[in-house]
C-alpha cells in the first residue's frame, strides 16, 4: 500500500517511545517511525527525518550515553504539527554545546572521518535544531523540519 492510501496522521499529535541504551534498538526506533510515512508528511520529509531519527539515536547511546548503564533512559517524541514537526530525542549525559560543535565541525566535512559526520547531516535536514539542558537533568535534542510552506 502507498503511503498516499493512509488516513493522514492526527493534526497536532504527540507520538512517544521509550528505550533503553542499546544501540540495536535502532531497529525499533526506525520501525516505530515508519508510522509517520502518510498525510500530511511528504515521503520525501518523512525519509530526511529518519534518517535523522536514526543518526540522533545513535549519538545518544554511543556519545551521550557513553559509559552508562544499559538500562539508562532514551525518550523519543514526534509532535506532528500542520505544517512542520518537531521531534524530540531526550538523554541523559554530560551535554554539550551543539553550536560550538557544530562550528568545529564545518568546514572539515571530510566524509571519510569517523564522527560529526550524522550531527552534519542532521544539520543540513532539519530547518532548526538544539540542544538543551532541560529542568529534570536531561537533555533534549530538538529537530524541526517544515513539510508545508502554506
Amino acid at each position: 500500500m502507498d503511503s498516499k492510501d493512509l488516513a493522514p496522521l492526527p493534526v497536532p499529535q504527540k507520538y512517544i517511545l521509550h528505550l533503553k541504551t542499546d544501540i540495536t534498538l535502532v531497529k525499533e526506533v526506525l520501525a516505530w517511525f515508519d508510522q509517520f510515512n502518510r498525510p500530511p508528511v511528504p515521503n520525501i520529509t518523512w525519509m530526511q527525518s529518519q534518517l535523522a531519527v536514526a543518526e540522533a539515536f545513535t549519538n545518544a547511546v554511543r556519545h551521550a550515553h557513553k559509559g552508562l548503564p544499559p538500562d539508562t533512559p532514551i525518550d523519543l517524541e514526534v509532535h506532528v504539527l500542520p505544517q512542520s514537526w518537531e521531534i524530540r530525542i531526550w538523554d541523559c549525559g554530560p551535554g554539550f554545546d551543539i553550536a560550538e560543535k557544530l562550528k568545529s565541525l564545518k568546514g572539515k566535512e571530510d566524509w571519510q572521518d569517523e564522527g560529526g559526520r550524522g550531527l552534519l547531516l542532521i544539520d543540513l535536514i532539519c530547518d532548526r535544531i538544539s540542544y538543551t539542558k532541560t529542568d529534570d537533568g536531561r537533555n533534549c535534542f530538538l529537530m524541526v523540519k517544515q513539510y508545508s510552506k502554506s
